[in-house]
């Protein structure tokens, strides 16, 4: 087996990591502090390729493959979880169904402009009844013919806010059950759309979440992705895809955390010697390592299923399970690490620590990755 990156990979890694540097760092903590959506940086990153990664250059995307998109990631990831959740979104949720289920219309109309970040893009799938459960939608959309009529509420959308197209899971016919829910994109402008208050959230403070309202709106046919009743088949395929970003987002997050806790602990003295030469502080280090490496092979052996369009079902879940707990894990022990410092936010690692426990959270949380992986074993 070959555990080398390409030379490809390794670019893209570094220009990842270049921009995160660079661009993302500095202002982190006033974003955060501030609950300020990185505009500006979102910006750059679309004219980058982050926004369009997967996606065929026909499109405008930069045609790259998961692992690569990985890479990028956990790189963002590092230094700003915020902005690694919207490039998430827009490229697991959102571009990579458009591409992989849309008409050749819908791509010529919205791919285009969400691969090169002229548009950005929500998923909305959660309710408040409903989190990642496809198959229990309040919302409703009643067919009348040439359009849909789209009523209901959903809420903890991430780019709430700063999207202009929206792709709503909805129930057309609760009769059919899962088989009669539809995939509709929406436009911001639709009349009868409302879009609620911002979240106070605990983490990823810069991303904006929010509910958003549907009174009557009308959405034509046409935005319908795939046939009738396709919507619940879309959206789980989807989230496949999603896990892979978020288990990603969560190894950046640990690995951004144990790359500042090594830096400190060579730098930080007691008792006449580095914290790091004291055992209690290197064999920390040294689980950190250890479970940042494991969590690294579990999140590009599922990209590289999806690459080789192998079923990445199991090897999506367990590397969301798997790398969540250890951005968990990682982020406390960094904290502990610098000490008093570690809860003062000019360290860093109390903000990263707090942007860790959403990716246990979203995509699925840590039960219902277990269930996906226990099913999936159980009926080999």
């Amino acid at each position: 087996m070959d555990f080398n990156l390409t030379e490809e990979h390794l670019m893209i890694q570094q220009a990842a990591r270049d921009f995160a540097q660079n661009e993302l760092l500095p202002g982190v903590i006033e974003r955060d502090e501030k609950q300020q959506f990185p505009t500006e940086q979102i910006k750059k990153m679309g004219e980058l390729g982050f926004l369009g990664m997967m996606v065929d250059p026909k499109y405008g995307g930069s045609g790259l493959d998961t692992v690569a998109y990985a890479l990028a990631m956990e790189e963002i990831s590092k230094v700003d979880a915020s902005a690694s959740v919207v490039m998430s979104v827009n490229n697991s949720l959102v571009c990579w169904g458009l591409q992989t289920f849309g008409s050749e219309e819908q791509k010529q109309k919205y791919l285009t402009k969400l691969a090169t970040g002229k548009m950005i893009g929500a998923f909305c799938l959660s309710e408040p009844e409903a989190g990642s459960d496809a198959t229990s939608q309040s919302t409703t959309a009643k067919d009348m013919g040439d359009h849909y009529l789209l009523n209901g509420t959903k809420n903890w959308i991430t780019n709430g806010s700063t999207a202009s197209v929206y792709i709503v899971i909805a129930q057309t016919d609760i009769d059919k059950k899962h088989k009669g829910i539809n995939a509709l994109i929406l436009e911001k402008d639709m009349p009868g759309f409302s879009i609620g208050p911002k979240e106070q959230k605990l983490g990823i403070r810069g991303s904006d979440t929010h509910s958003l309202m549907f009174n009557d709106v009308k959405v034509p046919k046409e935005n319908r992705i795939g046939e009738d009743g396709f919507g619940f088949t879309f959206a789980m395929k989807t989230l496949a895809g999603g896990r892979i970003g978020i288990a990603s987002q969560a190894l950046g997050i640990a690995s951004g955390a144990y790359e500042l806790a090594l830096k400190y602990s060579k730098e930080r003295k007691a008792f006449g010697k580095e914290i790091s030469q004291h055992q209690a502080i290197a064999f920390k280090l040294a689980d950190m390592a250890t479970q940042i490496e494991a969590a690294r092979h579990l999140v590009l052996k599922s990209a590289w299923d999806k690459d080789q369009h192998k079923n990445y079902d199991l090897s999506g879940a367990m590397a969301k399970l798997y790398a969540s707990q250890v951005a968990m894990d990682t982020t406390i022990e960094a904290v502990q690490i610098h000490g008093g410092n570690g809860y003062v936010k000019e360290y860093h690692v109390e903000r990263l620590m707090r942007d860790a426990k959403i990716t246990q959270i979203y995509e699925g949380t840590s039960e219902i990755q277990k269930i996906v992986i226990s099913r999936s074993i159980l009926t080999k």
